[in-house]
């Protein structure tokens, strides 16, 4: 079993800037993704940004690109960190974002088939 914690959700106003982090316990597996997702009230989870270790290839959902930065800690500890910078945010931005992870990376922006889940953390994007 592998933990996600997410941290970094926070009010902020409309053009602002967030940094979220998402850390993970221990584990050995050689290939795997990290994925950060939201859900707004009443919505669907939906991904927002991914990455696949095996290449370091990041993916980012049309209504964020430009405006969103995955980032991971370099190293081999045992522990990932991946790393989500927000910047211009917008009130459609507003949701829970959970990170998850998928020990069999296929398209790391669904959230079907990821094997572990972060419990979140809010982000309100208002003013």
């Amino acid at each position: 079993q592998v933990q996600l914690v997410e941290s970094g959700g926070d009010l902020v106003q409309p053009g602002g800037s967030l940094r979220l982090s998402c850390r993970t316990s221990e584990f050995t597996l050689p290939y795997y993704a990290i994925g950060w997702f939201r859900q707004a009230p009443g919505k669907e989870r939906l991904g927002v940004a991914c990455i696949k270790n095996m290449d370091g290839s990041i993916y980012y959902t049309d209504s964020v690109k430009g405006r969103f930065t995955l980032s991971r800690d370099s190293g081999d500890s045992a522990e990932k960190v991946v790393y989500l910078q927000m910047k211009d945010l917008k009130p459609e931005d507003t949701a829970v974002y959970y990170c998850a992870i998928d020990f069999n990376p296929r398209a790391c922006l669904s959230p079907d088939g990821m094997d572990y889940w972060g419990k979140g953390t809010l982000v309100n994007v208002s003013s």
